[in-house]
């Protein structure tokens, strides 16, 4: 970190130190190389830092709430700095919510159409007492969807939804995965809604795994594709055309999964990814007689039913994806 905050104590990397800038009433923000320090600052520095910081302002953290990462969405970053400093939501004096009550939410949020491709407003309601998630439109009398918190996942996806509180609702029905993309006007009220459903889902695996340590059980709250992006596919003779489809890899549901659209509702298909011992494989190439036209970066995955052939961008691209898949590949 090159930044801090001389208000709070802390020292920030850049990113954060541009979210900290927008709140002048709670923190103040110097660069340690560029700006002049003053003695009574730099003592103040060494009286606190960010572990003093974090023993307050993080006292009861709830084990269901997502702490982000330099990697995520601004939306995220900006709520849980917000949420510390400014509403100071998790120091000593406040009640930790229990999962149960955490996890129930009702309210309105945007919903991209599956058929019409523009977002309307639906209501929500969430209830991990229930163990349900529905949403209803204004021509239903009841629930157009009632989801299960068992199979219920989310993941902000800022850029493939193309706003900056997009979140990706998925679930399983009648065997296949089913995506919802919403988003709200309110980045507290989408990071709440996201919070809210690891909530629930945190009250499903604790009741329903109860002996399972919590290092075990907090990944699998929530997940996001390990990748995601374009490919090329051919059908399982090999002789059709390759078509360009998108491509999302769940490493938790050790699924490939294929779409005509990124923003489309279901899946065209899906390829089950199992471990090396297994017969499974990915090596860059075609395979044994197969001749392509394309002259690009060419994935081959081999399965015991048959191998699928995925022609790539460019080489940068078919490196990444054959990390992605190895890594499903050679995980227990």
């Amino acid at each position: 970190p090159e930044w801090a905050s001389y208000k709070l104590g802390i020292f920030i990397c850049l990113n954060c130190s541009g979210i900290h800038r927008n709140l002048p009433e709670i923190s103040r923000v110097k660069s340690l190389r560029l700006d002049y320090w003053e003695n009574d600052l730099i003592e103040f520095m060494k009286n606190h830092g960010n572990l003093c910081a974090k023993a307050k302002y993080e006292a009861k953290v709830p084990l269901y709430y997502y702490i982000p990462q330099s990697h995520d969405c601004l939306v995220l970053r900006d709520q849980w700095i917000r949420a510390k400093y400014e509403r100071e939501e998790f120091v000593v004096t406040q009640v930790c919510q229990d999962p149960c009550s955490a996890g129930s939410r009702e309210g309105f949020l945007w919903k991209l159409g599956r058929a019409h491709k523009h977002f309307q407003k639906r209501q929500f309601f969430l209830s991990a007492k229930e163990g349900v998630m529905k949403y209803y439109t204004k021509e239903s009398r009841g629930p157009k969807a009632v989801i299960s918190i068992e199979s219920l996942n989310a993941m902000f996806q800022v850029e493939k939804i193309g706003h900056a509180h997009g979140l990706q609702i998925t679930y399983s029905t009648d065997g296949q995965t089913r995506n919802l993309f919403v988003y709200h006007e309110s980045a507290k009220e989408i990071v709440d809604w996201f919070n809210a459903i690891r909530a629930a889902r945190y009250h499903y695996l604790r009741t329903t795994f109860p002996n399972v340590p919590e290092p075990e059980l907090i990944p699998r709250i929530t997940r996001n594709y390990v990748k995601e992006g374009y490919m090329e596919k051919t059908g399982p003779k090999q002789k059709e055309a390759f078509k360009v489809r998108w491509f999302c890899l769940d490493s938790q549901e050790r699924n490939l999964m294929y779409f005509k659209n990124p923003l489309d509702a279901f899946a065209l298909g899906q390829v089950f990814i199992g471990r090396r011992d297994e017969g499974y494989e990915v090596r860059a190439g075609l395979p044994q007689g197969f001749w392509a036209k394309k002259r690009k970066p060419v994935i081959t995955l081999v399965t015991p039913v048959r191998e699928f052939v995925f022609i790539c961008e460019n080489d940068r691209k078919q490196k990444e994806w054959i990390d992605a898949l190895n890594g499903v590949i050679t995980q227990l």
